[in-house]
């Protein structure tokens, strides 16, 4: 049974009291900017180029090779181009002019098969210590290939292909006092003017719905809650009004299509006696919401699958018997009728199977070229 309640111990009402004074302690506020671009060869259904802006996570800009197109995706986003049609045209030649050629320039020196590459920089705010931390990566095929260290101004090779990379490009003290110019103090700027065109709509709170699923008798019990934003939740399992750690697993929060969030927390209900069930619930926090989210651990409000799980189970079973009874008398079948035929029943018998491996994926040469002003 979901419910909202304020019916906390006294350690717990405690707690709920000061959160407003330990607020910015407990949930870091913090805002980021962050540019993706990926540029691809080899496969038609793929974008040759494409690129976002996330604003603390929320899509705010997606352009790609194919639409031909910028599209704000976001009512504060559009009224800023709409008051800076600089900031607009900038978007719109890096979008379509600059950084594709960058990137059809790099892949086209790969031959042969599907390349992806992708480079994301930008940077993190910290609201209360006004601490600004900049990052920018690559990627190849889906992996970390290259990132920087800002500290050091050095490159550090997340594969063992890119430590000459890294070696070649460490030296350019030029493109990285740019980098760290761009991370630093431009980042700062675009991510302060966006929160404040954003901020009413990136503050807003949305409450979730909660539910109890189970899979089978004996799995756990999972607390699911989804809908949320913005991410800044706890979520528990309780006790007799005390929150509890052994037998509790807890996942991490996930985005949903919708920009909101969900998370799971799991409660291992095998040594729970049913009539202890009543003494369990799950807890959900939101911040900036004062009244939390109690979830009873109730058996009769619990969405399992698990009755269509065993009915499946029983027709694979004896699908599963009828086709051994088949394979049984077609062997029989082999047997008796081994003796009529000098032809091998299996002409591929002698054959080498093909090696997959054959032909390794190239190196991805195209990320030596130290092409890094754009970000």
């Amino acid at each position: 049974m979901v419910s909202w309640s304020d019916s906390f111990n006294h350690k717990e009402k405690m707690i709920l009291l000061l959160l407003p004074l330990f607020y910015h302690g407990l949930f870091a506020v913090k805002h980021s900017l962050m540019h993706s671009v990926t540029g691809s060869s080899g496969d038609p259904n793929i974008s040759e180029f494409a690129g976002v802006v996330l604003f603390d996570g929320t899509e705010a800009v997606y352009c790609d090779s194919r639409n031909k197109k910028l599209e704000p995706r976001q009512d504060w986003m559009k009224k800023i181009f709409s008051n800076d049609t600089q900031h607009l045209a900038l978007y719109t030649q890096q979008c379509f002019e600059d950084q594709p050629k960058i990137f059809r320039f790099l892949i086209s020196t790969v031959k042969g098969g599907v390349h992806i590459g992708q480079r994301t920089g930008g940077c993190e705010w910290n609201e209360n210590t006004d601490e600004v931390v900049g990052m920018v990566q690559y990627g190849y095929n889906g992996e970390g290939f290259l990132e920087l260290d800002l500290k050091t101004l050095t490159w550090i090779p997340l594969k063992p292909e890119a430590a000459i990379i890294k070696k070649e490009w460490d030296t350019d003290t030029i493109v990285l006092k740019d980098i760290e110019s761009l991370l630093t103090k431009v980042c700062r700027e675009w991510l302060k003017r966006y929160w404040s065109y954003g901020s009413s709509f990136l503050q807003r709170t949305v409450l979730p719905s909660v539910s109890l699923l189970q899979k089978t008798p004996s799995s756990p019990v999972s607390c699911h809650t989804t809908g949320f934003y913005p991410d800044r939740v706890m979520m528990f399992w309780r006790k007799d009004g005390e929150e509890i750690h052994e037998g509790v697993d807890h996942r991490e929060i996930l985005p949903n299509n919708d920009e909101t969030f969900q998370i799971t927390v799991n409660l291992n209900v095998s040594s729970v006696r049913p009539e202890d069930w009543k003494r369990y619930d799950c807890v959900f926090h939101l911040s900036g919401v004062e009244d939390n989210i109690v979830t009873k651990l109730d058996k009769t409000a619990i969405r399992t699958n698990w009755d269509e799980n065993n009915r499946t189970s029983e027709r694979n079973t004896f699908n599963s018997f009828y086709l051994i009874l088949i394979y049984v008398a077609f062997v029989h079948f082999l047997c008796l009728n081994s003796g009529r035929s000098q032809r091998p029943f299996f002409p591929f018998k002698d054959r080498q199977p093909i090696n997959p491996c054959m032909f390794p994926t190239p190196v991805p040469c195209f990320l030596f070229v130290p092409v890094l002003r754009y970000l």
